[in-house]
């Protein structure tokens, strides 16, 4: 652990914990004097109802789509999952300052922060390392001091019109769907504040739980199937909870890796037994047209990432690290003329320089989890006649500096080496 998180002192959020805690007393204060079992039957089926329509809104949406851009989708498709993530009470997509309590939030920004640096208790917003309680709620009272957000990618969000609406109107669209329309649902039926409670306030409280046991539980108990890189486990019942996402160890961070193993694809499991409600509404939605371009990983990285699994666990390792350094390099070597040749052939390349190597990633670049500009900001570009301009060198970025990237990344770049540089 780094020195300087042992002696930092976070400043405790008052108005965020103050905020989190009221809502837990007034719920269970409701709850006493409304029971369950005292409100009717259509109160409970809509509490229901919107808590599955909240969790859909942050899963689909916020993670999936906003956060890890596994997928593309019309604006009327982004509106509605922007105004379900909305009710879910976990603040803006981008950032927000709301509820007259100044509670800042980044849901997309820091969740990508999470997966560049999982379990690392300076930089992981809610880091598994630092313990379970942490993990879940703890992260909660303290005021974020997030050194590496500035290297997070967010041109996305900034260019989306939808995020830039939802960000604007939050605070209505979160008290209006979140507390005002289960209410006024429930005076229908005569039922206006046992409505209010559950359906509103309570549900609200479930949804926040669901996601922070993906924060938490997914990272403390379950099986490792794909990658025991990061503490993301795979759970049957977290799954259930939360639309799919308890499917972690699949989706756990990197570029390379389903979701901590492969973050970029649109599904939490590949397989069609895998409980993810989240992976087969988008589906859906991609038959009626609603959402395009969905990202998956590929079947030979699910596959080798499986078998490595396999043989670790059967204590038959055969250590493949040794191929990725260059050790084994049989291919061409080239000097630096021959690279600025190679890149004025086609401009439009993208060509990185990576412990001493030549990485075309042009074909990777769509592929990418943290977006095609990281990469363009680390590619070798035509230098102009007379210029002393030089290309960064990207070893930095790919061995930690921005993120800390899996095996399978790993793999992948060797895949990608195009020439040993002189």
């Amino acid at each position: 652990m780094s020195s300087s998180f042992q002696t930092r002192r976070p400043k405790i959020w008052w108005s965020n914990g103050g905020f989190f805690v009221a809502a837990h007393v007034i719920a269970m204060v409701g709850m006493y004097y409304k029971p369950f079992y005292a409100v009717p039957r259509a109160t409970l089926v809509l509490a229901f109802v919107l808590w599955q329509l909240a969790e859909f809104g942050i899963t689909i949406g916020y993670h999936r789509l906003w956060s890890h851009r596994a997928f593309r989708a019309t604006l009327g498709a982004r509106v509605v999952l922007a105004v379900l993530g909305s009710s879910a009470f976990q603040g803006s997509i981008k950032n927000v300052r709301s509820l007259t309590l100044s509670i800042t939030q980044w849901w997309c920004l820091r969740h990508r922060l999470h997966h560049r640096f999982t379990d690392d208790p300076v930089h992981d917003p809610y880091s598994a390392t630092r313990g379970l309680l942490f993990s879940h709620v703890g992260w909660i009272f303290f005021k974020p001091v997030y050194e590496k957000m500035s290297l997070v990618d967010r041109e996305d969000l900034e260019n989306d019109p939808v995020v830039a609406w939802q960000h604007k109107y939050f605070v209505l669209l979160a008290f209006g769907l979140g507390l005002g329309f289960p209410t006024l649902l429930g005076a229908l039926w005569g039922d206006a504040l046992g409505s209010f409670i559950w359906a509103g306030l309570t549900a609200r409280i479930f949804i926040w739980h669901c996601t922070f046991l993906v924060n938490s539980l997914a990272h403390w108990d379950g099986l490792q199937p794909y990658s025991d890189e990061n503490t993301s486990r795979g759970n049957f019942i977290l799954a259930v909870l939360t639309a799919g996402e308890g499917n972690h160890n699949f989706h756990v961070r990197k570029a390379g890796d389903l979701n901590h193993a492969f973050p970029h694809d649109f599904r939490s499991g590949p397989s069609w037994l895998d409980w993810d409600p989240s992976k087969w509404i988008i589906l859906g939605l991609h038959k009626l047209g609603f959402v395009y371009s969905l990202r998956t990983a590929r079947e030979v990285d699910i596959e080798d990432a499986r078998e490595y699994m396999r043989e670790k666990g059967h204590h038959h390792m055969h250590d493949k690290e040794g191929e990725a350094d260059g050790a084994e390099w049989t291919g061409e070597v080239w000097s630096r003329e021959d690279m600025e040749r190679y890149v004025e052939e086609k401009p439009e390349r993208c060509v990185l320089v990576l412990d001493g190597f030549l990485v075309d990633a042009t074909a990777y670049m769509k592929e990418h989890p943290g977006g095609s500009q990281l990469l363009r900001g680390y590619s070798i570009r035509q230098r102009k006649p007379d210029s002393d301009e030089r290309w960064r060198d990207a070893s930095w970025a790919f061995d930690g500096g921005l993120n800390n990237h899996s095996r399978a990344a790993k793999k992948r770049l060797a895949e990608l080496r195009i020439a040993r540089l002189t």
